[in-house]
């Protein structure tokens, strides 16, 4: 097909029904010297989160909710799920004698407890696996998982999930597990998707100091089978401050226990027990604490690792 124009607004006009655009008219530019800072640092505080999620249990049940939730939308302009660009971050809940279905997904998921007593499990391929305080517990891409509560309180944990960067790459399923839940699944006591919170506690009692002064004593947890995520928990002291701390990983940081504040790219976040915030792509980050302090690093490392993007500022 001819094109005929005499002018550029008469070209630019006579590409859109061909499916064009010019490449030397972008509104934005496509390539740009540093990231953009599309997600904000964030922050949402347990209190918060418990308390809106204690109303709901009364208001709504597991036969209603696929899963009884709070998600962690990061503020940026038009987003309403996504906690970062790859990473998802929600509070759950689950009331005695409650059980949240089986199903499984492309996206990876793990969670961290925050309250529970031993009657809290997530079966996950089958298996019975108890979650207790400081636990963290995996469930795999399409791994069938699911969650009970035969104890006398609630179980609080904090999810996080993939599902942003399978939403952009496109490659999502989902399906019930055709029993519903899988009510018989033998218990595991020893269970490579389970980290225990005393195992946890020994490997940083054990762990060096990082010689940069960015993490503490870090102790990284071996998942191999999340391939897109990696974990890190961080012990630190009363008093010290890390130093500051810019990748182009996004990290989303769970509080384990302590107090303290971080100052992310100008915002500063005052953090205590089950808090989460999140330190975007390339938003330089430093923690201060108040008391002795553990912190859960959520991470999509291995992504940017792995495509070749992952820099720190040095």
């Amino acid at each position: 097909m001819a094109i005929k124009a005499d002018s550029l607004e008469e070209l630019y006009a006579s590409l859109v029904p061909q499916k064009f655009t010019a490449g030397w008219n972008k509104p934005t530019p496509s390539l740009y010297p540093a990231p953009y800072k599309t997600y904000a640092p964030s922050h949402w505080r347990y209190r918060d989160g418990r308390a809106a999620l204690e109303r709901a249990g009364r208001l709504i049940d597991t036969k209603l909710a696929e899963r009884r939730n709070l998600i962690m939308a990061n503020p940026a302009a038009s987003n309403s799920y996504n906690t970062s660009a790859t990473l998802v971050a929600a509070y759950q809940m689950l009331l005695p004698g409650e059980h949240a279905r089986s199903h499984r997904h492309t996206p990876n998921a793990l969670r961290l407890i925050v309250e529970s007593d031993a009657g809290a499990y997530t079966t996950v391929n089958g298996e019975r696996i108890a979650m207790l305080p400081g636990d963290v517990v995996l469930t795999p891409a399409w791994m069938w998982h699911g969650h009970g509560n035969t104890g006398q309180l609630p179980g609080y944990w904090i999810d996080f999930l993939d599902v942003p960067l399978v939403h952009a790459l496109e490659p999502m399923f989902f399906e019930e597990h055709p029993q519903g839940f899988e009510h018989d699944a033998p218990a595991s006591d020893s269970s490579p998707l389970r980290f225990t919170s005393t195992w946890i506690e020994g490997q940083l009692g054990r762990a060096q100091s990082d010689p940069a002064g960015r993490f503490g004593r870090q102790v990284t947890l071996d998942t191999p089978s999340l391939k897109t995520i990696r974990l890190h928990m961080h012990a630190h002291a009363a008093g010290t401050w890390t130093a500051p701390y810019q990748t182009t990983a996004n990290n989303v940081y769970a509080v384990v226990s302590g107090r303290g504040t971080t100052a992310i790219d100008g915002t500063t976040v005052n953090w205590e027990p089950g808090d989460v915030f999140v330190a975007p792509v390339w938003r330089p980050h430093t923690h201060r604490f108040e008391t002795d302090a553990v912190l859960f690093r959520v991470t999509d490392e291995p992504v940017m690792d792995a495509l070749g993007f992952l820099r720190e500022a040095t």
